[in-house]
């Protein structure tokens, strides 16, 4: 066996770390980092740390490390986190005591290729926005635009509009169901979430010809009235849907892995649902219930969405019963050119209140396009549901608030 020589020194990996990065930053003409006062290992404890000046006191606040805390980030590669988003979260040890939520790596721009696009158009260009509730996506924009050209839809297109966005709610809430328990180490949850999904998307595919970006509403009215097709198919969906929804209850429900604690509106006791507080498109006169959860935690944000998929199946048995006969479509003309005002859209989405803010000045496209999307503010909340829980259950927390991230990018 070889002797080590005592006063041979093995080097730090954090020595070898920040030696390559000073090689590094001259060779690129760069001055040497400035570690903070007082830091053993600087290099090591501003992995995450914003390259700029910290600007705000909530900044300082994450970003200024305790004795024993650390930042460790996760992601933006995608692992489980619904989307290209960047968690970077403060810990000491296992625990989790601040995280902050970094937005902006899809860039798409929406709200400015809409603002250069006719207002029919528009319609085309949300669908890949929320692209779980992309018949939601269409319907905040659509009520902004007809009050903007003072038009109405006609009444069985208002029960067409209900009957279909119900449907998107129902899958997607069912792949939320899914995914969360994919996220938490189950597998088969998602193999059932999947086959509801698919039959909803089939179809929407019947009376949209699409199965993901159905581009179904119109300024004035829906594309396509309802045919054969679809209400046989709605027939056999209706009479098997609650078998998946049942067999993931089985898997899920009286699991005890789901305990993990985190507000969230109404499955923390907060019934606030826009379909009730300020009624749009046939919703006031309909009957249904806001569900509630009181305890606030994952596993209420799971029922929740089994209770609402239960709360949309009654909706569309009243759509179809009600359901009125006539056009589905008002005269519209092929270009749009509402007079100079602005118009505000809302609907309820599976992820939330999801809103538009239109303005006209006449021409043929909107002047200015904003959306208020639901998976953004939900992120925001994470740094209040994180601190005093463990790193294992970042994952969990985040896929109960269903985030989609190309709403979040918008």
């Amino acid at each position: 066996m070889t002797a080590v020589d005592p006063e041979t020194r093995i080097p730090d990996p954090i020595d070898l770390d920040r030696a390559e990065e000073a090689r590094l930053r001259a060779a690129a003409g760069l001055a040497p980092p400035s570690p903070p006062a007082g830091s053993e290992y600087a290099g090591f404890e501003l992995v995450g740390v914003p390259d700029r000046p910290l600007q705000t006191e909530r900044e300082r606040e994450m970003y200024t490390l305790e004795e024993g805390e650390m930042l460790l980030n996760m992601g933006p590669q995608h692992p489980s986190t619904h989307g290209v988003l960047r968690l970077v979260v403060k810990i000491r040890g296992e625990m989790v005591t601040d995280l902050d939520p970094v937005f902006g790596y899809l860039h798409r721009g929406i709200e400015k290729l809409c603002e250069n696009a006719t207002y029919t158009t528009v319609l085309t260009y949300v669908d890949p926005m929320d692209y779980l509730a992309s018949m939601h996506n269409e319907h905040a924009p659509a009520i902004a635009f007809e009050k903007l050209f003072g038009i109405q839809a006609p009444r069985r297109a208002e029960y067409i509009r209900a009957l279909v966005v119900e449907l998107n709610r129902v899958f997607s809430h069912g792949l939320m169901i899914g995914f969360l328990a994919l996220d938490m180490g189950g597998l088969t949850p998602i193999l059932y979430a999947f086959i509801n999904r698919d039959d909803v998307v089939e179809l929407l595919a019947a009376i949209s010809g699409q199965r993901m970006l159905f581009n179904f509403f119109r300024v004035g009215g829906v594309n396509w009235d309802v045919n054969d097709e679809f209400l046989s198919r709605l027939g056999t969906w209706h009479g098997t849907v609650m078998k998946s929804i049942g067999d993931n209850e089985k898997l899920i429900t009286e699991n005890e892995m789901y305990g993990v604690t985190g507000p969230n509106l109404r499955a923390s006791g907060v019934p606030f649902d826009v379909r009730k507080a300020h009624p749009y498109s046939i919703y006031d006169e309909l009957e249904f219930d806001v569900i509630t959860q009181q305890s606030g935690d994952v596993y209420a944000r799971y029922l929740q969405r089994i209770d609402e998929i239960k709360q949309s199946l009654h909706l569309i048995d009243q759509i179809m019963d009600k359901m009125p006969h006539g056009p589905v479509q008002a005269q519209v003309p092929g270009i749009i050119r509402p007079k100079p005002g602005r118009a505000y859209g809302a609907v309820e989405s599976p992820r939330g209140l999801y809103s538009v803010y239109a303005i006209s000045d006449g021409g043929p496209t909107p002047y200015r396009f904003r959306m208020r999307d639901p998976s953004f503010i939900s992120l925001q909340v994470m740094p209040l549901l994180m601190p005093g829980h463990l790193i294992a259950d970042t994952m969990a927390i985040m896929a109960s608030l269903d985030p989609v991230m190309g709403g979040v990018d918008k």
